[in-house]
């Protein structure tokens, strides 16, 4: 099956490096003022995508493009020092939460479950919201059926990076 096969190049993705990125030292990453996004891909919840063919319908080849571009993608976020992270969640995945000691229930429903609606994502660290928004545009225009772009919509968030204050 394709998603398997997407699941597979992933996994080798991820056990290997970027071949020739050099990420700049923490330091020299520290110098700058920076703030973290994450850009959330969505199977399904966003609004629908120009190129909306759910990838288990596609070629192996037009997966194999997809995966190319996303990580092409990641290789130039690691040479700009922006990329920290990215994965690709499968769709596998339960609810867990502390009902007493030795008792962790275990759920596979009726709730709106994460693995239904989230595809993966990219960390990013980057100057500005203004570059987070052009990096997800760029991200969303990756191929998908047809080798036409997905013209996905991504969900753009900053990390928390703080404590809040409270005034009286």
């Amino acid at each position: 099956m394709v998603l398997k096969s997407v699941h597979r190049r992933c996994r080798e993705r991820d056990a290997g490096s970027v071949p020739g990125a050099q990420r700049p030292s923490r330091a020299a990453r520290r110098r700058r003022t920076t703030v973290k996004y994450l850009l959330l891909k969505h199977y399904r919840g966003a609004p629908t995508a120009a190129n909306d063919v759910p990838m288990d319908r596609w070629t192996p080849a037009e997966v194999d493009a997809h995966m190319r571009y996303m990580h092409d993608f990641a290789a130039r976020l690691e040479e700009t020092g922006e990329f920290v992270d990215t994965q690709a969640l499968l769709p596998d995945g339960a609810f867990v939460r502390y009902d007493g000691p030795g008792r962790p229930p275990v759920t596979d429903g009726p709730f709106a479950e994460t693995k239904d609606l989230i595809a993966g994502w990219y960390i990013i660290d980057v100057e500005s919201w203004e570059r987070a928004v052009e990096l997800a545009g760029e991200l969303s225009a990756a191929p998908g059926a047809g080798g036409e772009p997905i013209h996905e919509w991504l969900e753009v968030r900053p990390f928390f990076t703080g404590s809040p204050t409270v005034n009286e």
